[in-house]
């Protein structure tokens, strides 16, 4: 008795189901699309101009301390000499202020990966969220239901690459970005 009451159940919730299935819009309607993430912020222009600031930064002011760390090896290599000659006690003396240099270069080079670090994530972060108003703007205009991102935060399992507009939105972004440079810039801001 159990048994079937159950089935009969679930008959009658699969039927209401199809029914209700009935009522929705059919997928010819439904409009949708995915983004690949990962290869819109590999070819998006302005994604590969700031990924270049930041590198040619990171170059200059590596620099500047390859500079600073080269003068303190010499002073090592000096005290090393100077250590021999004049002995254990000499060395004690002196060899204190040589590792607070030594310190203070590693803390300098924590302070510039920092930095570098803080003020790429911020520019990045605002080009994300650029972007993804942009993909927002450009999904209503197009009138798609939905769009997708794919890459490394994967939220889409499979879809066929006929719904696949990332080449259209990295042509449409870097159109857009390439514009942006022609534009005057407006010099208040940089004060």
């Amino acid at each position: 008795m159990k048994k079937l009451t159950f089935i009969l159940a679930l008959s009658l919730a699969v039927v209401s189901c199809n029914k209700s299935s009935e009522n929705v819009a059919p997928s010819k309607d439904f409009k949708t699309a995915y983004v690949d993430t990962s290869k819109l912020m590999e070819e998006y222009q302005k994604a590969k101009d700031i990924e270049k600031k930041y590198k040619d930064k990171s170059d200059q002011m590596g620099k500047e301390l390859q500079a600073e760390v080269a003068k303190f090896k010499s002073e090592a290599a000096n005290f090393q000499k100077n250590a021999q000659a004049n002995g254990q006690a000499w060395a004690q003396a002196n060899g204190a202020r040589l590792q607070r240099k030594e310190q203070e270069l590693s803390y300098a080079q924590d302070a510039m990966l920092r930095q570098l670090q803080e003020e790429s994530a911020v520019e990045m972060d605002s080009l994300v969220g650029n972007v993804k108003k942009f993909i927002k703007k450009y999904g209503k205009e197009k009138g798609y239901d939905y769009i997708y991102g794919t890459g490394d935060a994967v939220s889409v399992l499979y879809a066929k690459d006929q719904y696949d507009i990332t080449k259209e939105i990295i042509k449409l972004l870097n159109e857009s970005y390439s514009s942006d440079d022609k534009k005057p810039q407006d010099n208040s801001e940089k004060k």
